[in-house]
């Protein structure tokens, strides 16, 4: 199986200590965001987990111990936008997000580290000029340290909507122009550009459309063929293995204003007061009812030996 980090918070960003405890521990308890008595608890060992999935705009907590993860097999990916601290009011300046990157390149290789660069919205700012000026500027920088880039384009969630009123989505045209830039450069610079839950309109320009953490984007990581089972979609029409999420969410402090996973800043402000490095729950402890159940683990690496990963 695949666990997850990403997809509710920043874990290597703001919980990296947590993490590693729990790596010590041989367990993680993860708290369901839809019925709050309701309680996962994950075994964190390589014979169970295939792969982790990192998600982060900001590695570089974790650099100075990853070998405590020698034993797992890893899977990061990385979001470094042009954006500024307008819109992302708590991430690292992005040379060194990038030095990050870099950094986890030379450790793991380059498949095992992807390049994110989203949400891509347009603003009077921010239009298509700039855009692909500075994905040609990041994409030559991280040229040789990573096999492939992700895009997305802004998703205008409920949570979005409030927290961002002026976020607009990408017209079809611009969608194309960009998407067709991208493509453009990311070939240039020795990268496979994937579309993240974008349909199949960029797939003219060679953007691969299949999933962007679905099974084969995982194996080209990991350079190990798997076998998965039937599993509902995380979301519809997506392919990803994304289950398995040990996050919580309102609990990244980056502070984003596109971002979907918090409500608000008080919220954030009041679940990391009230997260414990030492607690099997990345935010709170166990409560009187509650239910923890075994996640259901198993491995889903192919006996197969050899994949082609071209």
């Amino acid at each position: 199986m695949i666990l997850n980090t990403g997809s509710r918070t920043d874990i290597p960003a703001f919980y990296a200590d947590w993490f590693y405890r729990r790596v010590r521990a041989g367990e993680v308890l993860s708290r369901s965001p839809y019925d709050a008595a309701r309680i996962f608890r994950y075994r964190l060992r390589p014979d169970v987990v295939d792969a982790i999935v990192f998600c982060t705009k900001n590695p570089r907590p974790m650099l100075d111990r990853l070998d405590a993860l020698a034993v797992f097999r890893q899977v990061w990916h990385i979001t470094i936008t042009p954006y500024g601290p307008d819109i992302e009011p708590g991430v690292p300046e992005k040379e060194d997000v990038m030095d990050s990157l870099r950094a986890l390149s030379r450790r793991l290789g380059a498949r095992a580290v992807t390049w994110r660069y989203d949400p891509v919205f347009l603003t009077e700012k921010y239009p298509v000029a700039f855009h692909i000026a500075a994905f040609e500027r990041m994409a030559a920088a991280l040229a040789g340290y990573t096999e492939a880039c992700v895009i997305s384009f802004l998703d205008l969630y409920v949570k979005t909507r409030r927290n961002f009123p002026e976020g607009r989505e990408v017209a079809p045209e611009d969608r194309l122009r960009l998407g067709q830039a991208f493509a453009e450069s990311a070939r240039r610079h020795g990268m496979r550009l994937y579309a993240c839950l974008e349909g199949d309109d960029l797939r003219p320009f060679g953007v691969d459309t299949s999933g962007c953490l679905a099974a084969p984007a995982i194996e080209r990581a990991i350079g190990q063929p798997l076998a998965v089972p039937r599993l509902s979609p995380a979301r519809r029409g997506c392919a990803c293995l994304l289950g398995a999420d040990i996050g919580a969410y309102n609990t990244c402090a980056h502070g984003c204003r596109y971002c979907y996973a918090n409500y608000d800043t008080r919220t954030v402000a009041e679940n990391r007061r009230r997260h414990d490095p030492a607690s099997p729950l990345l935010i709170g402890h166990l409560y009187p009812g509650d239910q923890i159940r075994d996640a259901r683990q198993e491995s889903w690496l192919s006996p197969q030996m050899s994949l082609d990963l071209d």
